[in-house]
């Protein structure tokens, strides 16, 4: 039976990373998208097959969700999958409403809420939580922005004189290579968040020793499940990041992909799970205020900034709030299955709902 609730573990983490992927599509291919220097399915294809790739470069971010972030003698499998129910309802309801928010802090404070929840503050690592977490998220998005409004100032100097048409091609043939960077760097960092997360509950299980290596199985079905993500892609969220936050020419979209793939490869190396949307959020946002400050529309942005403030806490929220449903029905075996029982039949009537809502307009038209 305990390797029944496991495999609902893994099942539930691999739909977050499935999640993920669409969730966090627009990081990697709404600038280019924007700019027109890639069709849309070209952008997302090979975003997918990037991340897949970019998945199998670097452990260190996985081993920091494995044992930087709560204490793993003291979680459980259903603690890890009330953690990732918080996660899912998260990324769900910001995809709803077009805002590109944290997959990774949603993840992560599914899990803290859920396992303070179950065993107190003891199992959570407060100090691993500031240094690997909240700090990286305070200096990300500052830092993209920075750099970014300094590299967009110089790149318009340089080009600034010369003829427009060769280079806004240049820079949308440049996007090509900035694009796959960045796209790389989002497998590097988002699809490892998975990977802890499984190994986490395979310690919990006692399947692995803690600091044992990722398995290949592990490595494999992340990739895969956050490259069909993907590929699926989340339109409403990059139709926000692509033309809501500024209107962006290519050498905005290079000079944002190219900055922000820099920073993410840089935390994948230190091990931080750093938010890919903040830093590709905080990138454009230089890129437009460099040009004029009123090119940026705050209003937008300040909504973005809303839902990542409330990101952690919201998602611990409904991480506590699952465990506490899961230990009603039994914490150990039968509080998972009762959940995702219950879990999908909610969705297969959402479903169905909105099938017989298509084709009533259908028959209307």
């Amino acid at each position: 039976m305990d390797d029944v609730v496991l495999w609902i573990v893994v099942g539930t983490a691999l739909a977050f990373d499935f999640t993920n992927g669409f969730h966090d599509t627009a990081n990697a291919v709404a600038t280019s998208i924007s700019t027109r220097a890639m069709p849309p399915r070209l952008a997302v294809g090979l975003a997918a097959s990037l991340n897949f790739v970019g998945a199998f470069l670097s452990l260190a971010v996985a081993a920091t969700i494995a044992s930087g972030i709560v204490d793993a003698n003291y979680i459980t499998p259903s603690i890890v999958f009330a953690g990732l129910i918080g996660a899912i309802a998260w990324n769900l309801a910001t995809w709803y409403f077009g805002l590109p928010s944290s997959s990774s802090h949603a993840l992560i404070g599914g899990v803290v809420g859920s396992a303070f929840v179950a065993q107190g503050p003891k199992a959570v690592y407060g100090a691993g939580i500031v240094e690997k977490v909240i700090v990286p998220a305070l200096v990300a998005p500052v830092l993209a922005l920075i750099v970014c409004a300094l590299a967009i100032s110089l790149t318009y100097r340089i080009v600034g004189r010369r003829h427009p048409g060769p280079v806004t091609r240049g820079f949308r043939l440049g996007q090509l290579v900035s694009g796959s960077l960045f796209s790389l760097s989002h497998g590097t960092n988002d699809a490892q968040k998975t990977m802890g997360i499984i190994v986490l509950a395979l310690v919990s299980n006692g399947n692995l020793s803690e600091g044992a290596d990722v398995p290949t199985w592990v490595v494999l079905s992340a990739a895969t499940a956050i490259a069909l993500g993907t590929y699926v892609g989340g339109w409403r969220i990059i139709k926000t990041m692509g033309s809501r936050i500024i209107k962006m020419d290519p050498a905005q979209g290079f000079t944002a992909q190219t900055v922000g793939a820099c920073v993410i490869l840089s935390a994948s190396h230190a091990g931080f799970p750093l938010s890919t949307t903040h830093v590709m959020t905080g990138g454009i946002m230089g890129a437009g205020a460099a040009k004029r400050l009123s090119a940026v529309r705050w209003g937008v942005a300040g909504n973005i900034a809303g839902a990542w403030v409330l990101t952690l806490p919201a998602s611990a929220a409904v991480g506590g709030l699952t465990y506490a449903v899961v230990a009603l029905f039994g914490a150990h075996q039968a509080g998972p299955m009762v959940v995702s029982i219950l879990l999908l039949l909610l969705l297969t009537a959402a479903f169905v709902k909105r099938i017989a809502t298509g084709r009533t307009l259908t028959a209307e038209g």
